[in-house]
């Protein structure tokens, strides 16, 4: 494999408590070259308008902290795959409230796990995602931010979990330009994709490229694994301190085909019960540019 000559586009999710600007403040504060956000309360329906003036101060931080690369990451109680019809709507309102939202923040990109189908079938939930995306796109027409499906770990009824799923999705839906895809670390480990050794990672990103074309990923998570590989359990963890280990990060950092796509931590941010987000970041970031070059 070849190595990249120049550091990789690096950063973290960081919290928008305060003001959207200040997420690029604590982006710069612990090193990061790029940052994910929320753009509301992950946990709740409801959200605050953005003004005007917090969009301004948002690109004016990213400016001032020389964070680029902003991409945002919708709500966890969105289920685009919902077979109940109240959940469902309720989920595709939802959704189009966060491509506005990232547009009226001049975000590029909204990363968004496809869906659960609990009740039903994969196959159901497949078809009820796509249905979703269609709607959502359809009302959304004007809106600039393109949805980066992200590879999930399984858990439960999750769909994203294959690279079919996602294939499916973008197979079917009206207009595939306007999605794209994210990979994370973690999910792709605990749904059974290695990353390490060489040989394996070869044959994951190989698997990938057949299926779904590497240049569809318009970014990374970068998260280490509590549980093991297959586990199908989403439990993020520091960089080399996981079940993935450093060698698959270094593979990862170091395969050029990525050189160009920025790549965001969201590993802990307590440490023995003690909000240490920062410092936590910075550990992190600092051993992932240890492995470049290497």
């Amino acid at each position: 494999m070849g190595y990249l000559r120049r550091m990789p586009i690096l950063g973290a999710h960081q919290s928008i408590s305060g003001g959207y600007y200040r997420a690029a403040e604590r982006a710069r504060d612990c090193g990061c070259q790029c940052v994910q956000i929320f753009t509301k309360n992950n946990n709740q329906w409801r959200a605050k308008e953005i003004s005007d003036e917090d969009a301004e101060r948002f690109q004016q931080g990213l400016k001032a902290c020389k964070i680029s690369h902003p991409v945002a990451h919708d709500s966890y109680l969105i289920n685009l795959a919902a077979p109940d019809h109240e959940l469902w709507t309720k989920s595709v309102d939802a959704f189009v409230i966060e491509l506005l939202r990232a547009d009226t923040l001049g975000i590029p990109y909204l990363v968004t796990h496809p869906g659960s189908f609990t009740t039903t079938s994969e196959a159901a939930g497949l078809r009820r995602i796509i249905e979703a995306l269609d709607e959502a796109h359809r009302q959304a027409r004007h809106a600039r931010a393109v949805t980066l499906l992200e590879v999930t770990a399984g858990q439960g009824s999750s769909l994203g979990h294959r690279f079919e799923h996602l294939a499916t999705i973008l197979d079917g839906v009206q207009d595939p330009e306007r999605l794209a895809v994210c990979i994370d670390t973690c999910h792709l480990f605990a749904a059974g994709y290695p990353l390490a050794p060489e040989k394996n990672y070869g044959a994951t990103m190989k698997q990938f490229d057949r299926v779904l074309g590497i240049k569809l990923v318009k970014a990374i998570h970068l998260n280490d694994s509590k549980r093991e590989l297959g586990s199908r359990v989403d439990r993020h963890e520091h960089i080399g301190k996981g079940r993935i280990g450093l060698e698959g990060f270094r593979l990862l950092l170091n395969d050029p085909r990525f050189a160009k796509v920025p790549m965001y931590i969201e590993t802990p941010k307590e440490e023995n019960g003690e909000p240490k987000g920062l410092e936590l970041d910075r550990m992190n970031l600092e051993v992932l540019r240890s492995l470049v070059g290497t």
